[in-house]
C-alpha cells in the first residue's frame, strides 16, 4: 500500500525542522520511545506538517498523531486552537492522542501503556 501524502503549508516544513532540532523535554523523553520502530515495531516521526499545523508525533502506517501539550494548552484560545486542529486531523483520518508534559515526564511509562493499548485495538 502506498503512503498517503497529506497537503501542507510550505512554510510550515522550516517551522517543523526548526522545532526538529528545539524540542521541549517531554518531547524528546516521548521521543527516546518512538524513535527506530520501538514502539511496537511502528514507525514515527516528529514535528510533521499536515494542511496548516504540524503534528509533535506522527505514524502514517496507523494514522496516529500524538500531541503532547504544556501549560498554555490551558488556554482557552488556544485550548480552541488545539480542538480545530484535533477536527482537520480527524478529516484527513487521522486520530490525535494529547498527553501532558507532566504526564510524559512524570509517568512515561503509563503514556506508552496508552499508546501501545492504542495501537493493540486497533491493529
Amino acid at each position: 500500500m502506498s503512503r498517503i501524502i497529506y497537503p501542507y503549508n510550505k512554510p510550515l516544513k522550516e517551522l517543523a525542522r526548526k522545532m526538529r532540532n528545539y524540542p521541549t523535554l517531554a518531547e524528546k523523553e516521548l521521543w527516546r520511545h518512538l524513535k527506530g520502530k520501538q514502539m511496537l515495531g511502528f514507525d514515527f516521526h516528529r514535528q510533521k506538517a499536515i494542511d496548516n499545523y504540524i503534528l509533535d508525533f506522527f505514524c502514517h502506517e496507523l494514522f496516529l498523531g500524538i500531541e503532547v501539550d504544556g501549560k498554555g494548552h490551558e488556554l482557552p484560545d488556544v485550548a480552541n486552537k488545539d480542538l480545530k486542529k484535533e477536527n482537520k486531523m480527524n478529516e484527513f483520518g487521522i486520530i490525535v492522542l494529547r498527553f501532558t508534559n507532566e504526564a510524559v515526564m512524570e509517568n512515561t511509562v503509563d503514556v506508552l501503556k496508552k499508546i501501545e493499548d492504542w495501537i493493540k485495538e486497533r491493529k
